[in-house]
């Protein structure tokens, strides 16, 4: 609706504006604070109410629908924050502000309308394609470095010399175990990739794996691990960009761009 396109289009920007800074800070303190959304929801809110009541008032079919879809993905982003740990706080915040503020296409994108109009799912497919970015540039840089890992950690990781450790972002997806020096452990300690599996198993069920920030932050409680990483030479860490950052850059492109998967699946096709 064109009464709705103006209202839409300044609180995006506002959402933009507040995405990029919370990359930034995310990308060097690990942490956003949830203070850092209160400028784009001052301007957001209203905008959003407004978007709702004038939908309600004009498309009242429609305003159920997207009403339905907007409770169904904030649920859905919260839940899979909350209790399946698939999403950081952030993450997850960010998608459920953007789901609310902003439910429809505030503009026309470059590829018009996806089948399925409705503005965040399209942000969330952007994000998860922009973010295979970073596999698939981890996958050729260990090839390159003749790396040895797991076709998994490939992907997912890289190996970081243990002095420089602390100074890195990122989980450990290595587990250590001292034992006897033997011809197989002649360093008097095992160590294994963590599998995708496992990997998985410990995000559902809330176990953490180790951070490298924690080791930064706290030397004398991690003193066995640290001792271990060091006589290990290097450990292989998972990459350390926030996925706030592929959100940013997946909202702007919805809103310049259109729906990536859509577009691709078109030009496949020769719909395009």
């Amino acid at each position: 609706m064109q009464i709705l396109s103006i209202p839409l289009v300044i609180s995006s920007i506002a959402i933009i504006i507040t995405l990029l800074y919370a990359s930034y800070r995310d990308y060097i303190e690990r942490l956003v604070a949830f203070k850092t959304w209160y400028p784009m929801l001052v301007i957001g809110v209203p905008v959003a109410l407004y978007t709702y009541a004038t939908l309600i008032l004009y498309e009242p079919r429609a305003a159920v629908g997207y009403i339905f879809l907007v409770a169904i993905f904030c649920a859905m982003f919260y839940f899979s924050s909350a209790y399946l740990h698939i999403f950081g706080g952030a993450d997850a915040w960010a998608f459920i502000f953007i789901t609310f503020l902003v439910p429809l296409y505030p503009i026309l994108p470059l590829t018009g309308f996806p089948a399925i109009a409705f503005f965040p799912l399209t942000v969330l497919i952007n994000a998860v394609i922009l973010n295979l970015v970073v596999p698939i540039g981890l996958l050729i840089y260990n090839l390159a470095k003749r790396n040895r890992a797991p076709l998994f950690c490939l992907f997912t990781c890289y190996p970081v010399a243990s002095e420089k450790l602390t100074e890195s972002f990122g989980f450990i997806m290595e587990e250590f175990e001292e034992c006897p020096k033997s011809a197989e452990a002649p360093e008097g300690f095992r160590r294994r990739f963590l599998t995708f599996g496992a990997s998985i198993k410990r995000m559902v069920g809330g176990t953490r794996r180790m951070y490298t920030g924690d080791l930064r932050r706290n030397p004398q409680e991690y003193k066995k691990e640290l001792a271990l990483y060091k006589k290990a030479g290097h450990v292989w860490i998972s990459y350390g960009v926030p996925f706030i950052i592929p959100i940013t850059a997946g909202f702007i492109a919805a809103l310049l761009f259109g729906d990536i998967l859509f577009a691709i699946i078109r030009f496949i096709t020769g719909a395009m």
